[in-house]
């Protein structure tokens, strides 16, 4: 996988379905979608932003943070995950957001 200032959306396609454990939570969340919106004027960016949103249990939250995050059949990564409003009782979203 590329430096993590290089990644695109394209780069987490094969993890979608796939488990994110941060190591200091026994949270498993599992990535369920790649959110690439595009604006005006993001062909001149390095890298157009992308979101990856992630499903977990809806207790205990993830605080959001800068957590090591290992995925499943993949790389370890430090990504910055922020709970994000969710409607269902029944999990908890999160995103992790690429500028």
């Amino acid at each position: 996988m590329n430096s993590i200032d290089h990644l695109t959306g394209d780069d987490f396609n094969a993890y979608l379905g796939r488990v994110f454990r941060p190591a200091t939570s026994n949270l498993g969340l599992v990535l369920v979608q790649i959110d690439r919106h595009e604006f005006t004027g993001w062909n001149e960016a390095p890298r157009k932003p992308f979101s990856l949103i992630l499903r977990g249990p809806p207790r205990p939250i993830l605080l959001e943070g800068s957590y090591r995050i290992a995925i499943e059949n993949g790389p370890v990564m430090t990504l910055y995950t922020i709970p994000i409003f969710t409607a269902a009782r029944d999990h908890q979203n999160y995103q992790i957001v690429f500028n």
